[in-house]
């Protein structure tokens, strides 16, 4: 574990596991690294750099404007903390945002880029429906969580795994810091920049996914060069999770192929 600091100041807790090639991992919106505590293992072999987003887990919770675009700087400084020149990068929901600006402002630092359950963002993404924002801006916690959980899991798989189930975000989380993410994921925008990204990129998306619609799979590959989308039949927003064999297994094929 260490703490690099962010240009402004902030504390940024991350995590290093392993040895081999640096595989960084990006959690999304208003979670932790323990986004990844299901999956991690597939990547042995490899040096996996996880974070904790200003506002969760063990880094600063600053009550400021936070950004996509922020949140790769916080990458960087995490990645020269560490004495990481490159890595491939894996960025999930939120994180996949942020793994765009990553990819698009510094090049040099990426080598190989996975899109996870993303969006350019903005006028230019498909995005949830207005009754899922509704849903989750009316109900309570409780209320909220099963409608996420509805969004990320299919009932079938819920049924037979009781949990923990880390992607409902960071508990500790300030309630002025889940907004900040919230506001952060929402006016995200990165669609001048993709075709900036120079990195071989595969994007993943669950085919059933109502939370980030599986459209943007094929609109993110149409528009960052040497891009190739994968689709998984059946699955939700938590593809990573759910769809564990499949999704981990294309990701680390992707990532063994010579640049």
């Amino acid at each position: 574990m260490g703490t690099a600091l962010a240009a402004d100041g902030t504390r940024i807790a991350y995590q290093l596991e392993g040895e081999g090639s640096p595989l960084v991992l990006l959690a999304g919106q208003a979670n932790s690294h323990r986004w990844w505590d299901p999956v991690r293992e597939d990547f042995g072999g490899r040096r996996t750099i996880t974070l904790d987003w200003r506002g969760t887990g063990d880094s600063d919770r600053p009550d400021v404007v936070y950004s996509t675009e922020g949140f790769a700087d916080d990458v960087i400084a995490v990645l020269d903390d560490a004495g990481i020149e490159d890595a491939d990068v894996y960025g999930t929901s939120m994180g996949g945002r942020v793994a765009q600006w990553v990819a698009a402002k510094y090049p040099e630092r990426v080598r190989r880029l996975v899109l996870g359950c993303t969006s350019p963002g903005k006028k230019h993404g498909y995005e949830r429906g207005q009754e899922i924002r509704r849903a989750l801006a009316q109900a309570d916690q409780a209320g909220r969580d099963s409608i996420l959980l509805d969004l990320m899991y299919t009932p079938s798989w819920l049924a037979t795994h009781p949990g923990p189930y880390y992607v409902l975000g960071d508990s500790t989380m300030p309630t002025y810091a889940r907004g900040r993410h919230l506001v952060a994921s929402n006016n995200h925008d990165a669609w001048d920049e993709l075709p900036k990204i120079k990195s071989p990129t595969l994007i993943l998306h669950g085919a059933d996914d109502l939370f980030s619609p599986a459209a943007n799979a094929e609109l993110l590959a149409s528009r960052i060069p040497d891009a190739r989308a994968h689709v998984i039949p059946g699955a939700r927003h938590a593809y990573s999770h759910e769809y564990q064999a499949i999704a981990s297994q294309l990701v680390r094929d992707f990532l063994a192929t010579p640049h």
